[in-house]
């Protein structure tokens, strides 16, 4: 099932990916109180099924998302993809909303980084100023964290442990998108995601068994909805790209940050460091030249190829 080329279509898909997303992690951080986060992940991802399924049925396409030969590429994906969930769990717990949201925005960056060691990308010496530039917008907003702290304080439960489960979290998801990329040139998009939610509702069933924690009603429907809305979330983002150039697309990214203040204070009272404000513009700067800097050169590439 393909669309035709509409920005405008690709970009409100995005932008409902983003809001579905948003609404997973407010849920995840009211029912994280006393949960181990394992269980949280297992519900996240087991759930995310239901949605992903349907798409895939609608689609036509389930049957087909089934069947893979590089079963390792996706199990290497996959680990590295649970790890991102677990710490972002990790830092949605300790963390307000809109400064997990705002780390978030690393993982573009580490990913250019890994591009170019693990797949031997060419990166331009301007790109690599802007990921320098990047690094030290994260200090910055990780610093008000930190501050005041010794470093056995760093791993203690609080913000300081937040912020460098979020720093972790956006390593993974660095690597998870390398994994991604190269998955995606022989592999559909559902079997990537299926596979995903497979290994990551396991991982996160096996890391919580001894220490499962019955979820009381309420937290049951939190979990519940998060893995719904968590799927959604899948499907949308995975659907924009049908409309619109990744470029486009992943330059919206972005604006997830005002909606992310906006749930945190109506819902947790979360009023963001002001600093956190300056290092995550920062990173968004460097994130969107970058951005523009990887659409120009393949544009000239294409350009080139034509000739």
């Amino acid at each position: 099932m393909s669309g035709s080329p509409n920005p405008t279509i690709g970009i409100g898909l995005k932008i409902a990916s983003i809001f579905a997303f948003l609404i997973m992690s407010s849920l995840v951080k009211l029912a994280s109180r006393d949960m181990p986060i394992g269980e949280l992940m297992f519900f996240r991802a087991f759930f995310a099924l239901l949605p992903l399924g349907l798409w895939l049925w609608w689609t036509d396409e389930l049957r087909g998302a089934i069947k893979t030969t590089r079963l390792g590429g996706h199990l290497l994906r996959s680990i590295s993809g649970s790890g991102g969930m677990y710490f972002g769990f990790a830092a949605l717990a300790f963390l307000p909303i809109p400064d997990a949201t705002a780390l978030g925005y690393l993982a573009p960056l580490i990913a250019t980084v890994l591009a170019a060691v693990l797949l031997k990308e060419n990166v331009r010496p301007y790109r690599w100023i802007a990921i320098a530039i990047g690094f030290v917008g994260t200090l910055i907003m990780t610093a008000p964290h930190f501050s005041g702290r010794e470093f056995r304080d760093f791993f203690a439960e609080g913000p300081a442990l937040g912020a460098l489960a979020g720093l972790a979290a956006s390593l993974c998801n660095g690597f998870s998108s390398i994994q991604i990329r190269k998955l995606a040139q022989i592999e559909r998009t559902g079997t990537i995601v299926l596979y995903f939610l497979i290994v990551t509702s396991l991982i996160g069933l096996v890391t919580s068994v001894l220490v499962w924690k019955t979820p009381t009603d309420e937290q049951a429907l939190l979990l519940v909805a998060s893995g719904i809305f968590g799927g959604i979330g899948q499907i949308l983002i995975t659907s924009s790209y049908r409309f619109a150039d990744a470029s486009v697309i992943v330059s919206f990214e972005y604006s997830s940050l005002v909606w992310a203040v906006a749930i945190g204070f109506v819902l947790f009272g979360d009023i963001p460091h002001p600093v956190v404000f300056l290092g995550a513009f920062i990173v968004i700067g460097s994130g969107l030249y970058v951005i523009y800097r990887e659409g120009r050169l393949a544009r000239q590439f294409q350009s080139d190829a034509a000739l």
